[in-house]
This record gives C-alpha cells, structure tokens and sequence, in this order.
C-alpha cells in the first residue's frame, strides 16, 4: 500500500484519488482553494465524448484575424498580454495543420472517448452519481453548408467511431422546437451525457474520497521533498507531508511544480466564460454547441449555463465585458423568448500545453513523481479516464493504453 500525494482537487485530482482507494492505497488530497475552485467548477458541463478535435485545425491561421476583430466571434484577446504570450503562440500554431491535428485527435480520443461510461464508473457508490444525466448532444448549425464547412472535424469523428443523425430544420423543430428557425441544420449524437451541477459532483466526489479515509487538506504545496531521486514528501505550510507518491494535478496552475520536477510545459491560460441564467422559462432537451459561436448551452439544476469563448489574457488580469455580451448575445439569437429570473457569471482558467495534448504520466528521472493536467476544455469530459491511467501507473500497473504521447518526458530537460 502506497500513501500518494495529490496536489489539486479538480475533476483529475479527485478522480486519481477515487481510483487508487479502490485498489487499496491511501491518499491525501491537497488544495488551496478546495474542491472544485477553478475549472471544475466552471466548465460546460457537457461529457463530450467527440470533442477530440482540438482548436488548432488546418486553415485557423487564416481565420484567426477575422476573429479577433468581429464583435461576433468566440476568440479574445488583452492586447497588452501578446508580448508575453507570443512565444507560447507560436509553438501553438505550428500545430495547425492536417497532419498535426489527427495525430492529437488520435491522442485524445481514448482519453474522452468513452466519457459517460468513465464517469458512471467513477461516480458508482460515491453518491456524486446522482449528478450524472445520460442524454444526447447536439451541435447547431445555420444550415448544411455550414456543416459541410467543418467537413475535416467530422471525417475524424468517423475515423474515431462516431456516427450521428442529420437533423434539417423540420426535424430539429419536432425534436426541440425552442430554437431560431434560422439554425437549419443539426447533428444529433446519442451516448453523450450531461453533469447536472459540475461543482456539486466534484464535491461529492472528494466527500467520498474523505468518507473513504482519505485526507483532504485546503493549503499551497511549496515544494516536493526527494532523496537520491525518489519523492519523498510535499512541503505545505512549513511542514513537510511524508508520502511515497505524488501527483501535480492543479490545472494551469501545475507549471511550477512541474518546472521543479525538470518538465517545462509551455503552459498558458485558456480563460474560459460562463453565464449561467437561472429559472429559464424553458430548457433545451440536451446540451448544444452552437457552432458558429462556439459555446455550448448546457441544461442544469435550476439554471442554463452558456459556457465558452476563448480569451488569452493570463491568469492575473480581471474577466472581460465582452465574452460575457457575447454568450448572452448568442443565447437569445438562437432561443428566441428564453427569458430568466438573474444572472451569474465566471471567468475560469483551462489548462493549454501548446502541443493541445494533457500531460499524464510519471516524470522522467524522478521516481514517484506525477503529473496530470493541461486537458484544454476537455477536462471534465476526459478526467475519469485520465484519474484512472495515473492511478494505475502509480500503482505499478500497465494501462490498458499507448500512455507515451502523453509522456511528460517530451518537455523534460
């Protein structure tokens, strides 16, 4: 029996921490906000299972300027932050092409695959499954040339195993009529999922943990303790916590440690919007992604979240105006009439390697040392699976998957 360390108490960490008592370890949760704090909480809430895609796709460079310049479109940036973001910016984009993004699709796809079994396997017992709502996923578009023109994304979903419904205006209407007759054309997945209360969940989730003896401590990790190569303890408020494993799971956040550790991920915020408008006078049937503005509409207890956007801007810069016009703009243009009681917003931080791919895995030279993060907006989607690997390879056991494109040993020095 091994006592493991897990610095971070998001979806990853709680995952992690779930799957190694079940295997018969013991594990201490540290966190300096608690559970759920940041992404975890703030996420769409949708249990992607297709979204192996990653943003860089061939013909982005081209669009990218469009984007930054049109009050309608779900990319922002601080202008005062490109200095420091450029180097990161350019590797990024690099990976914008054909070739790239199906060798990261292939990556991520047994990571987000199968998301709603991972997480009903997860949650079975914990109580946290009472959050979990089997249901399809919809993406909506203006009409079929607007879907014809994300042919690339959809041929590597087939390639992946994806098969979907063509819904045209008639048939979206008589499957959910709330929405703008000018979104024509929709495509319609089932074996998706939907988290009802993401912050709840990831609570529930560490409650169990806890009521599982684990320790869950809220503090800042300053340091890891190593002897002769092997990790040893975590130093945490002055003190030092003994353990024969530890996890770096904290998100965006997990640079430093990381660089402690000799892995430098060329890291950076993609800061994340939501607004959520509670009481709706109605709800879609299942979660949606708006294509065109790339946010999803997610059903949850007592409220809509509109939750996207990407903004680069670091993580000390306050929340913008604009993102939040935009999901509202957004949400109105494609249900007309929806009306609510108030509002609330937040602005979060998704974890971006520029390489779009998480790092998982055991850090090169450095026993008992891991490393779980940097999922993009996929983390909820793809947590269980990624809690489940990294319990296994701390445990000692082969993953039932190629683990090496999530190496931490491709940013090692």
């Amino acid at each position: 029996m091994k006592h493991v360390v897990i610095v971070g108490a998001g979806i990853v960490g709680v995952s992690t921490a779930i799957w190694l008592q079940r295997s018969g370890h013991r594990v201490t949760l540290i966190d300096r906000l608690g559970p759920a704090g940041g992404a975890s909480h703030g996420n769409g809430g949708v249990l992607a299972s297709c979204a192996m895609v990653p943003v860089t796709g061939p013909g982005l460079m081209r669009k990218v300027p469009g984007m930054l310049f049109r009050r309608d479109q779900p990319l922002f940036l601080k202008w005062g932050y490109l200095p420091k973001l450029m180097p990161w910016l350019v590797k990024y984009l690099a990976h914008a092409n054909a070739e790239d993004t199906e060798r990261i699709a292939a990556a991520l796809a047994p990571i987000v695959g199968d998301s709603l079994a991972d997480h009903l396997a997860l949650a079975e017992g914990t109580g946290a499954e009472r959050w979990i709502r089997p249901s399809d996923y919809l993406y909506l578009y203006k009409d079929r040339a607007a879907f014809e023109g994300d042919a690339f994304s959809w041929d590597l979903r087939k390639m992946h195993g994806f098969y979907w419904e063509e819904l045209e205006q008639r048939d979206l209407s008589a499957y959910d009529g709330i929405f703008s007759k000018n979104l024509g054309f929709a495509i319609k997945m089932g074996n998706h999922g939907r988290i009802a209360d993401p912050g709840a969940y990831v609570h529930d989730l560490a409650a169990h943990v806890e009521a599982s003896g684990g320790m869950l401590i809220k503090g800042e990790v300053e340091d890891l303790v190593r002897e002769g190569g092997t990790v040893t303890g975590v130093r945490s408020g002055g003190q030092t916590l003994d353990c024969d494993a530890v996890l770096v799971a904290t998100g965006v956040w997990s640079g430093p440690l990381a660089r402690k550790l000799g892995v430098r991920v060329p890291l950076q915020s993609e800061r994340g919007y939501h607004l959520e408008l509670w009481e709706p006078n109605f709800m879609p049937k299942a979660p949606v992604m708006l294509a065109s503005g790339k946010f999803v509409a997610t059903p949850m207890e007592g409220r809509l979240r509109l939750a996207g956007v990407v903004e680069f801007g670091g993580l000390e810069a306050g929340p913008s105006r604009s993102p939040f016009e935009l999901l509202k703009r957004g949400g109105l243009t494609a249900m007309p009439g929806l009306t609510w009681t108030r509002e609330e917003e937040w602005m979060g931080h998704r974890p971006a390697p520029a390489d779009s791919i998480p790092v998982i895995g055991e850090v090169p030279g450095v026993r008992g040392a891991f490393l779980g993060f940097g999922h993009h907006h996929i983390g909820l989607t793809g947590g269980p699976k990624t809690g489940r690997l990294l319990a296994q390879m701390i445990a000692g056991q082969k993953p039932n998957i190629d683990v090496t494109p999530y190496s931490p040993a491709r940013f090692a020095h």
